[in-house]
């Protein structure tokens, strides 16, 4: 997988990177970057997002799931899936490769 801050689209495989500590706190995450000593923090939807990314998931596959758990609107959840996506792989938490992940 690419570690470069790929464009993130439906069709994108997204995964953890290898190089980050986390752990669960009372529903929300806090994420350690081991490269940079940073630490994230993730509210309870970010949360389950980022159980999901343990393993390389299709955005597409992570859209579905979040749908399937919570009541929102496809397309507000898209667009916040999409930022969130973005946002950790600015910050260098996920990896990011084109193409589904089967």
């Amino acid at each position: 997988m690419e570690s470069t801050t790929a464009q993130i689209t439906l069709d994108s495989t997204v995964c953890a990177a290898s190089h980050h500590f986390s752990c669960d706190l009372e529903g929300e995450a806090a994420i350690l970057n081991l490269k940079t000593g940073v630490y994230h923090g993730l509210n309870p939807v970010g949360a389950a997002i980022w159980q999901m990314l343990e393993k390389p998931i299709s955005v597409r596959e992570l859209l579905e799931a979040m749908l399937a758990q919570f009541e929102v609107e496809r397309d507000a959840c898209q667009i916040d899936l999409m930022r969130l996506l973005d946002e950790l792989n600015k910050r260098g938490l996920i990896s990011v490769a084109d193409g589904p992940s089967r």
